[in-house]
């Protein structure tokens, strides 16, 4: 696992590039679980999502020689923009490969923090191969959005802020797609307490709790999904596949229509707008009740890039 006196270290290295989220008690949530829920606001986070904890810590990182190259990544689109913003503060020029189903507010906020883009690829998967050769081939050291380790340990430090404010938790909710936000979060937890971490996929993508389930990283049929941001297959050799094994004691898959319904429950009773993959933790509440009856949970929500207009569409 990732040892806590790293995630230290991160959260000092990267503590005056991002934002220290709100860790709320959710009265509505609560009551409607029968338990006492807490919220890990990772969309009040200054890009819109944790991304750029791991992007931070990643890029402080880089040689001097490595940050003249640049660097190189593939995303859903909340990485690149952590990539992006960080690189305008750093000095370094960002490349970034996106798949073609990244939402279009996605794309503005990488044209605007001023990365160098290229849309290609129905999945996710295709932009990361594609990201990875032109690594191969310019000498750009490639920022995997979760088979990095200093990715992965930035976002940990989401694990420490809600450690130190809320250390007595029966379960701690994360999303998960390529695994690295729940590793990190996971790693300080299994570390600190025996409190029960549990992972989110959408039936539309459950890549990694098919993986962990078949003994090794395979690829499925992929649907559509309004959890974009996890949507999609996982790189050979990720280190996250391991971690998940040691980190999650649970995983639930949740409907598409769980997805919807949080993301419309949370805008209408709780005010907040959430992208589709930071609403699958409340999405797991929602589908699944009496599981968190008489429990104290943490729930990631873990961002709130989504466009506009697919927003308004949703929640008419």
């Amino acid at each position: 696992m990732i040892k806590i006196p790293e995630v230290y270290s991160a959260k000092k290295r990267i503590e005056k590039y991002i934002k220290r989220t709100p860790f709320e008690f959710s009265r509505i949530l609560s009551d409607f679980t029968k338990g006492e829920v807490w919220l890990k606001l990772e969309n009040y986070q200054i890009t819109g999502s944790f991304k750029i904890r791991g992007a931070a810590n990643s890029l402080l990182q880089l040689t001097p020689e490595q940050r003249i190259k640049g660097v190189v990544a593939s995303s859903a689109g909340n990485h690149g923009i952590g990539l992006g913003v960080m690189g305008q503060s750093l000095g370094i020029n960002v490349k970034i490969f996106l798949p073609k189903n990244t939402p279009e507010t996605k794309i503005s906020s990488l044209k605007r923090v001023g990365v160098e883009l290229v849309v290609d690829g129905d999945e996710y998967i295709e932009a990361e191969r594609k990201a990875l050769k032109d690594s191969e081939q310019s000498g750009r050291v490639f920022v995997s959005p979760y088979n990095n380790k200093e990715v992965i340990t930035g976002q940990a430090t989401i694990g420490l802020e809600m450690l130190e404010e809320k250390p007595a938790l029966d379960n701690v909710i994360v999303p998960v797609g390529g695994g690295g936000l729940i590793s990190g979060i996971g790693s300080v937890w299994k570390q600190a307490t025996d409190t029960k971490i549990i992972g989110i996929q959408s039936i539309a993508s459950p890549v990694m709790f098919e993986s962990i389930k078949a003994g090794k990283l395979i690829d499925i049929q992929l649907q559509e999904s309004l959890a974009e941001g996890l949507h999609g297959g996982i790189e050979p050799g990720s280190i996250t596949f391991d971690l998940c094994k040691e980190c999650i004691d649970e995983y639930l898959i949740i409907k598409e229509t769980s997805i919807l319904e949080a993301m419309k429950f949370m805008f209408f009773k709780h005010h907040h707008i959430l992208e589709g993959a930071g609403a699958v933790g409340v999405g797991a509440l929602m589908e699944y009740p009496k599981k968190f009856m008489n429990k104290k949970v943490g729930v990631v929500l873990s961002g709130s890039n989504i466009d506009e207009s697919l927003f308004r569409k949703l929640v008419d």
